[in-house]
């Protein structure tokens, strides 16, 4: 009974250690992709930026029909460049910054684990350490009772996840 109870902690222990491993992998790739996007995203905002300024230099030079048409371009490529900056400051906010946040809690989460693994084996020696104390000396209740009520005790707050 006590063998299951324990193989039952190892299986949960490897579940919750491979869904942090996978979720610190993952989202640490899709973090850094994201911002790769985002990065991307306002250096072509950036670039049209200069398209804008270029084209109104250029319209500056030309004839008064020729000079409004390429304004009025360059106003209405900079509209959508103001809408792209949007895009940029969204993204950030509410895709990047968010999986950011992950990282740490990941890292919360693993130093939890740690700290379970940590509590469960020394639980798994002290168990160890009495059933060696029951075998060598079978007769001896005082020692056998002291060790099994000492290991209960320290065992009550030795699992934080569950």
């Amino acid at each position: 009974m006590l063998r299951r109870s324990l193989e039952n902690r190892d299986a949960q222990t490897r579940q919750l250690q491979n869904a942090v491993t996978n979720v610190e992998k993952h989202f640490g790739e899709l973090c850094q992709i994201f911002a790769a996007y985002v990065r991307k995203t306002a250096r072509l905002r950036d670039k049209a930026d200069l398209l804008v300024n270029e084209i109104n230099v250029y319209a500056s030079t030309e004839t008064p029909n020729l000079k409004q048409g390429l304004k009025n371009f360059a106003d209405e490529f900079a509209k959508l460049q103001d809408y792209r900056q949007a895009q940029v400051e969204r993204l950030e906010a509410k895709v990047v910054e968010p999986l950011k946040a992950y990282g740490t809690i990941v890292k919360m989460k693993r130093d939890d684990l740690k700290a379970t693994l940590t509590a469960r084996n020394r639980e798994a020696k002290q168990l160890t350490q009495l059933e060696k104390t029951r075998q060598r000396n079978p007769s001896d209740r005082h020692v056998i009772d002291f060790e099994e009520f000492s290991t209960k005790g320290r065992n009550r707050n030795l699992y934080p996840l569950c």
